[in-house]
């Protein structure tokens, strides 16, 4: 983050300085009144082609914008996969943990179809179906078809996805247009075979096992090849890259600039996950992951004429719920065999209209709060806050019940500009606030100016005081973007008049595994 001003910085604390200074909080309790938790392209209809606009409105995926609003689903109906990665461990699942790959059940198209009616019916705001695995969708083409072929009978006002490694995408490319699918994620983690060959130590082609950098190879001209084919036909590609430090993290670079010039419309850096209870090759061999501000300054690094997408949750392959959230529970395939479905389009339709009223009085408050900053003394300054929120696009979540924080970078230039999210044990158990749990939350948004909460107790107050946060709950239920750029214009003010001195803050934690409820 460029911290650089007109204004007197003060270095930033090493994080583990700033947890010894609030470790005499330890031990205090708190009420239950603390209360219980750029996709791509966060650009408007006037940034884009029309028929774009139309795709990616209401995708919480490719739509940033979208995200705060909108729902997603995925159906489990592709078991097998062609490809080993050394990230991957697909037998492993804890219901409380969010990663690619993972399940807690597996359907058939016919079960996948009833769910998705019944879930769409339930979550009028669910507008995307996407198929994600556990394996990959194109190493199980039959299942994966036929689910499109039922949903898109039976709900043509969902938008179908779906997510793969590449490696059989050519052969499937004319399918794919067939059943309307319009947007395909592509894993990319490399282009360059002998970084492949420490990312994967195997692929299945041609009814057998190829391993080491010809596997790699294969691998990644099968992928150039079938995003080239698929942006020939107009279908939006967003290529999903997990950063690994010391492995390909300079690398990815490289790989924007292959996906870029092949028409991918988004690319999703994520950072790796590989906790070793997950029994991964990366988790056992402890390979880790990139920090908060490692991850931030490669997809800074990325951004240019091509989205960056740092919304993404790294989601299971049966999740469901805005982004951020996992409803799954609900809809196990025993409830959803006994529900009675009624797909009502007119009032699904009628709820998005009005989700849809709801975002454009966002927007507009966005671009006011906006005219009023441009109005003010430029300045260099940059500064990211945390925001604790349920969705809609407002502060309407209490920092106790928060299991995730928004982030946003806020500048004289660009205002209030999503930057990621991060994942934190709730801090409110029971009624009593867990004192472990405010540690990792530190730890999470440690980089961060002040944190936004619908309400906060004295005692969790204090300890981000003391770690330098500021708790700001003035502007609670209001809508974020404009909230912020309120509070930094306030911000820029007091540094200009000396009653605070700006901090340039520290790096900040990512937790192991999505955390998805309590």
């Amino acid at each position: 983050m460029d911290d650089s001003s007109s204004f007197d910085v003060v270095a930033a604390e090493p994080l583990d300085d700033i947890m010894q200074k609030i470790a005499e909080h330890k031990g205090c309790g708190t009420s239950s009144d603390g209360g219980k938790a750029s996709c791509g392209s966060s650009d408007g209809p006037d940034d884009m082609a029309p028929e774009i606009w139309e795709k990616v409105k209401n995708h919480p995926c490719y739509s940033e914008e979208a995200h705060h609003h909108y729902a997603r689903m995925h159906v489990a109906v592709a078991p097998a996969c062609n490809i080993q990665c050394n990230y991957c461990n697909r037998k492993y699942d804890c219901a409380n943990e969010s990663r690619p790959g993972v399940v807690s059940e597996k359907l058939t198209p016919e079960q996948a179809s009833k769910k998705v009616l019944a879930v769409a019916s339930t979550i009028p705001q669910m507008t995307v179906l996407g198929i994600a695995g556990p394996g990959d969708p194109l190493a199980n083409p039959a299942k994966t078809f036929k689910t499109f072929e039922l949903i898109s009978q039976t709900a043509p006002d969902i938008k179908l996805c779906l997510s793969t490694n590449g490696l059989a995408l050519p052969d499937h490319v004319d399918t794919i247009a067939k059943y309307n699918v319009d947007h395909v994620t592509i894993t990319i983690n490399m282009v360059d075979p002998e970084v492949g060959a420490q990312i994967y130590p195997w692929i299945f082609w041609n009814h057998k096992r190829v391993e080491g950098i010809e596997a790699a190879r294969i691998l990644t001209e099968r992928q150039m090849k079938g995003l080239e084919m698929l942006t020939e036909r107009g279908i939006l590609c967003k290529v999903n890259s997990v950063m690994i430090p010391g492995i390909n993290d300079k690398h990815l670079v490289e790989v924007n600039k292959a996906v870029k010039s092949r028409g991918a419309f988004l690319h999703n850096i994520m950072p790796l996950i590989s906790a070793p209870e997950h029994g991964t090759v990366f988790g056992l061999n402890g390979q880790r992951g990139p920090s908060a501000q490692e991850l931030k300054a490669l997809q800074d690094a990325c951004e240019g004429e091509m989205n960056m997408m740092r919304h993404c949750r790294q989601c299971r392959a049966d999740a469901v719920g805005l982004l951020g959230e996992d409803r799954s529970a609900e809809f196990t395939t025993d409830k959803i065999m006994e529900m009675e479905v009624s797909y009502d389009l007119e009032s699904r339709q009628a709820y998005q209209n009005a989700v849809e009223q709801e975002r454009l009085a966002k927007v507009a408050a966005k671009k006011a709060e906006m005219e009023t900053l441009a109005q003010e003394d430029a300045s260099d300054l940059k500064i990211l806050v945390a925001v604790a929120t349920k969705g809609s696009g407002r502060i309407n979540e209490h920092f106790g019940h928060a299991n995730e924080f928004q982030v946003y970078e806020l500048s004289s230039s660009e205002g209030a500009k999503f930057v990621g999210h991060r994942r934190v044990d709730l801090y409110c158990q029971g009624g009593y606030g867990e004192e472990d749990a405010l540690e990792t939350v530190i730890r999470a948004i440690n980089d961060c100016t002040a944190v936004f909460v619908a309400k906060i107790g004295h005692c969790p107050k204090d300890t981000l005081s003391a770690a330098g946060i500021e708790p700001i709950d003035q502007y609670a239920y209001e809508f974020i973007e404009q909230s912020a750029i309120a509070y930094f214009k306030d911000y820029l003010a007091r540094v200009k008049s000396g009653e605070i001195v700006h901090v340039a803050r520290g790096d900040a934690d990512i937790r192991q595994g999505a955390f998805i409820e309590a």
